[in-house]
């Protein structure tokens, strides 16, 4: 459910990242403008929508390896995006019926469309509220409205800070939010790096026509938002090397997107 309606406006005639991915992933939700632009790129760079499909399986292989093997039972995700198939909630209710899930964004789209899709098990909780990432304490102070800070909590930033520059305030922003959580918490994160030519060149193109620029990191500046932490095995690597389905070890292919998991001590 939704705690408040979309205060800003929807502009469909403007490409937008999470509306060209949720058409790369084979969803239903985007507009004209989202389509060409991601045909374009897509055809021009064809890695691009491998990508998307990897931060994806990226975001499974996470939620259900914290909700199995962890033990955690409340998710806080941040920039989840559109809804498409095997969202946060469902990855972690599939395991742990009884988990809570609070979705954050600020996209009216994204807003209108979760308040349709995003339903719970009776076990559990799933919420989305409309923050700014950018405004950390008000974020916070709603989701502990719906989750308990006193208990491990799962934060997931997939795909979401590349709309962000490259510098110590990101940094210190995602600190913001990992210092709110309690010890045994953990962070799950991923975003695209510059460690492929067609993603560069595609990141260019996308920046010439979309409102929302693309910023690439180095596979060390995705690690450095880990600092403090303590990773897990294998540590921060291209996303399908995270833990892959048994039937994806030795096949899996590197794409330009590094992520990892970690828990706070």
């Amino acid at each position: 459910m939704s705690d408040t309606a979309p205060t800003a406006p929807l502009d469909t005639t403007v490409p937008h990242s999470a509306r060209v991915c949720n058409y790369w992933l084979g969803g239903k939700d985007h507009y004209p403008a989202d389509r060409e632009l991601g045909e374009q790129i897509e055809q021009a760079f064809p890695e691009i929508v491998e990508l998307a499909r990897a931060d994806r399986r990226f975001i499974i292989r996470s939620v259900t390896h914290l909700a199995r093997e962890e033990g955690i039972r409340q998710f806080l995700d941040i920039g989840t995006g559109l809804p498409t198939a095997d969202n946060t909630h469902e990855v972690a209710q599939a395991v742990a019926p009884d988990s809570k899930i609070v979705y954050v964004d600020n996209d009216p789209m994204v807003l209108v469309h979760a308040r349709a899709l995003l339903t719970s098990t009776p076990e559990g909780s799933t919420h989305y509220i409309d923050a700014d990432l950018l405004d950390p304490e008000p974020l916070l102070a709603r989701a502990r409205e719906h989750l308990d800070f006193t208990r491990p909590i799962g934060l997931v930033i997939m795909g979401t800070l590349g709309h962000f520059p490259a510098d110590e305030k990101t940094y210190a922003l995602v600190r913001t939010y990992v210092d709110a959580l309690p010890s045994g918490s953990f962070l799950a994160l991923c975003d695209s790096t510059d460690t492929s030519r067609q993603i560069v060149d595609a990141s260019a193109a996308w920046n010439e026509n979309a409102a929302q620029p693309i910023h690439l990191r180095t596979p060390e500046e995705i690690s450095a938002f880990f600092d403090g932490l303590d990773l897990l095995e294998p540590g921060v690597v291209s996303v399908p090397f995270w833990r892959p389905e048994p039937a994806r070890v030795g096949t899996a292919q590197a794409v330009a997107q590094y992520g990892g998991v970690a828990r706070k001590p």
